[in-house]
């Protein structure tokens, strides 16, 4: 009997250090070589609650994050690829940071202190996410990785030259990967230059809170809090006008399927191919983060909380997945099996100056903080 009640301890020990996770972390392994042979490196960031973040140094993308369902199970919540390979060759922002300027530029031009600016085409007429060569498609360099008792945390750098894709001055950036013990997945973006320039950064995750390659995110419900929208005009700039959302597709204020009004023929919608357009949560950006979305998954019970003091935040319904991508978990994307949630500056803000200032002076520190919260809530019924 004792060596029973001796084996029954040991089993449930076992058991027990089965379901106990390590101390955050911060690794870092290797992900590919570029083309030139300059190695790319992952770091991967967990915490003690068993959640991990795997960041590559290739775009300061994020990879893959795993959290738990309402059940503890775990999955990957954000589309990606396995390979470098892949990244270099499909490039779709997954993950990326985005930049110089995030969002579109109106045929590219812009007017800066007098000086009139061309910056490369690649969507369209107009110029999306820096032009042709932008931060997603960048090395950055793996700085400090590190991790204490509650949180690990990995910075990444660029510099991006004076001319770079046609900006004016030497950006310098950094963008800070942080988990921590209160399950939360932070990016901060800091950026300074030597001469006048514009700016506007952004990290463009996919996210699918039922699993990457899991299937359409359109039962998933969102909130955004904003009462105002910028409706755009057939290439996605917006037209100026700044509209309520009340009694249109585009009013998120109280949790809705992103799927619901999707299909209802609003030319906005037309335009768009689904949602692709920029919500005004402030005229200008907030002294502190605050929350601008929310999305609940009713399937998994994962929940994600956004927060910035960003003034806009562009909602992308993963309109032109189409299907001939594979991800990390060998599952083709097609459309509407992603969201993405990009708090920024308005688009075409250089152009369109009731929409405020991307302009950043040398002694002047760009930053943008974005946090992200993942909790779960029971299933209906079982609160």
């Amino acid at each position: 009997m004792r060596r029973a009640g001796w084996m029954g301890s040991m089993l449930g020990l076992a058991a027990l250090s089965m379901t106990v996770h390590a101390a955050t972390m911060a690794k870092r392994e290797a992900f590919g070589a570029m083309p030139d042979g300059k190695p790319v490196e992952a770091v991967v960031l967990s915490n003690s609650h068993g959640l991990s973040a795997r960041v590559i140094a290739y775009g300061a993308s994020l990879q893959s994050l795993s959290v738990p369902d309402r059940q503890g199970r775990f999955a990957d919540i954000v589309l990606g690829y396995a390979s470098l390979a892949d990244y270099l060759d499909k490039p779709q922002y997954f993950g990326a940071t985005v930049g110089r300027y995030a969002n579109r530029i109106a045929k590219g031009r812009f007017v800066l202190d007098g000086h009139s600016y061309q910056v490369p085409v690649n969507n369209g007429p107009n110029s999306l996410h820096g032009g042709t060569r932008g931060f997603d498609k960048v090395l950055w360099t793996i700085g400090p990785v590190s991790h204490d008792a509650d949180k690990a945390s990995v910075t990444l750098t660029y510099v991006s030259p004076d001319g770079d894709m046609g900006y004016p001055g030497k950006l310098s950036v950094t963008a800070v990967y942080t988990l921590d013990d209160q399950d939360q997945l932070s990016i901060e973006y800091r950026a300074t230059t030597d001469k006048p320039t514009i700016v506007n950064l952004s990290n463009h995750a996919y996210w699918n809170l039922s699993g990457e390659g899991s299937g359409s995110v359109m039962e998933q419900r969102l909130t955004i809090a904003g009462d105002t929208y910028l409706p755009v005009d057939a290439g996605s700039i917006p037209t100026g006008e700044v509209r309520q959302v009340a009694g249109t597709p585009f009013d998120f204020r109280e949790p809705k399927a992103i799927g619901r009004d999707i299909r209802i023929a609003d030319p906005q919608l037309l335009n768009g191919h689904g949602y692709d357009h920029n919500w005004v949560i402030s005229r200008k950006p907030a002294v502190a983060p605050r929350m601008v979305a929310r999305v609940e998954d009713p399937h998994s019970g994962r929940v994600l909380t956004l927060s910035s003091a960003q003034p806009g935040l562009q909602f992308y319904s993963g309109n032109f997945l189409d299907g001939a991508t594979v991800g990390t978990g060998g599952h083709v994307y097609r459309q509407g099996d992603a969201f993405v949630l990009e708090p920024q500056l308005y688009p075409d803000t250089p152009n369109q100056p009731a929409f405020g200032s991307a302009r950043l002076a040398p002694g002047q520190v760009y930053r943008n903080l974005i946090v992200y919260r993942f909790t779960t809530e029971p299933a209906h019924g079982e609160r």
